[in-house]
Parts: C-alpha cells; structure tokens; sequence
C-alpha cells in the first residue's frame, strides 16, 4: 500500500506548482471573468427591463388599437343605422309621391273619360236623332224633317231610354 501513499516532496510540488498557478488565475483571470460574467447579467437585466417596458408600451399600444376599433365599430354601427333610417325615410317618401301621382292620374284619367263620354254622347246624340228621322221617314213613307228639328223629343229619347236602362237594375237589387 505504499505504492498509494505519496511522498513529501511529491505532495510540496504539487502544492507549489497548484499555488504557481492559481494565484495567477485567481488575480488576473477571476476578476475578468467576474467582471464579465457582472456585464453580462447587467446586459441581460437591462435588455429584460427593456423588454418589459417595450412589453407593456405594446400593451398599451394594443389597449388603445383595441379601444379605437371598439369606437369605430360602435360608430359604424351607428352610421349603418343612420343609413337604415335614412332608407326608410327615402322609400317612404317615394312610396307616398308614387301614390300621390297614382292619385292624380287616376283623377286626370276620370275626368278625361267623363269629358270622352259628353263628347260622345252628344254626338251620338245628333246621330241618333238624324237615324231616327231616317228610320221614321221610311217607316212612314214621307221625310219627318220637320220632328228631328224638335229639341223636346230628341231630348225625351234618350231620357226615356236611360229610364230603361236604371229601372231593371234598380229592380234586381
């Protein structure tokens, strides 16, 4: 078991070459690593801070992104309802114009047609009356000139003929 067992000597060296070169690490090298290994953690804890205040700026940021699209919905929404109304209101009106002019086409249109029927009814009158004569003057055998000059009886005939016509209607109802 000696072969385990070192020496003085061997120990003395190994102590004086570990001390040789420690001292110098430990003087020189140490302090530089420490000093590096300080700028480092000072580095990474500024570029954390930096992070964190970048982080929250960009929370911020957002808040205020989220914010305004909240308020730009909302104001959306409110013009797309305006527009609605709007819309409404716009049919509305033209509906109610539509009617109205309906209204005064149909009123034209009656009146013209009232006009159309004492127009015709009066020629049709002068007709009549010129076809009865005709008519009697061949029943007859002589020309009846004389009575389709007689404004009573051309007006009797058709008054008597409209009585006609209103009596079985009145009757059926």
């Amino acid at each position: 078991m000696d072969i385990l067992t070192p020496g003085l000597a061997p120990t003395l060296i190994c102590v004086v070459t570990f001390a040789a070169v420690f001292v110098p690490l430990a003087t020189v090298l140490l302090p530089r690593i420490n000093r590096v290994l300080a700028e480092r953690r000072d580095a990474i804890e500024g570029e954390i801070e930096r992070a964190e205040r970048m982080k929250g700026e960009a929370d911020d940021v957002l808040a205020k992104y989220r914010d305004e699209l909240a308020e730009a919905r909302h104001e959306a929404a409110h013009i797309r309802q305006q527009a609605l109304e709007e819309g409404a209101r716009l049919l509305a009106e033209i509906r109610a114009e539509g009617l109205r002019e309906r209204e005064t086409m149909i009123a034209e249109a009656q009146a013209r047609l009232a006009a159309d029927r004492i127009i015709a009814e009066t020629e049709l009158r002068g007709d009549v009356v010129s076809l009865a004569a005709e008519l009697a003057s061949r029943v007859v055998g002589e020309p009846v000139h004389g009575m389709a000059g007689d404004s009573s009886v051309v007006d009797r005939f058709p008054s008597s003929l409209d009585s006609r016509e209103d009596g079985p209607a009145r009757g059926a109802s």
